[in-house]
């Protein structure tokens, strides 16, 4: 499932689970799951117009347990660490 945010400059982000779209769902968790980290999961937050694509590690439960305040930092945090 998707999740979207908007950040102060407009932009729409959506985010799901990396791998979200293939068939089996469990085997899809595993292959998300970022190794060696519990209950981590990658997560791809793509934007509505121009920006870049990001990739963030965020706990299992990040659909309900993460503000759409939290969400926009980390995905922030992500592009200016990848300038």
């Amino acid at each position: 499932m998707a999740r979207e945010v908007t950040d102060t400059d407009n932009i729409t982000w959506s985010c799901v689970q990396a791998y979200s779209g293939l068939n089996d769902g469990e085997e899809n968790n595993e292959a998300a799951k970022v190794s060696g980290e519990g209950d981590t999961y990658w997560i791809v937050c793509t934007p509505s117009g121009g920006a870049k694509s990001v990739r963030l590690k965020l706990s299992g439960d990040w659909e309900n347990s993460y503000s759409d305040e939290e969400l926009l930092n980390q995905i922030q945090q992500e592009l200016q660490a990848a300038v």
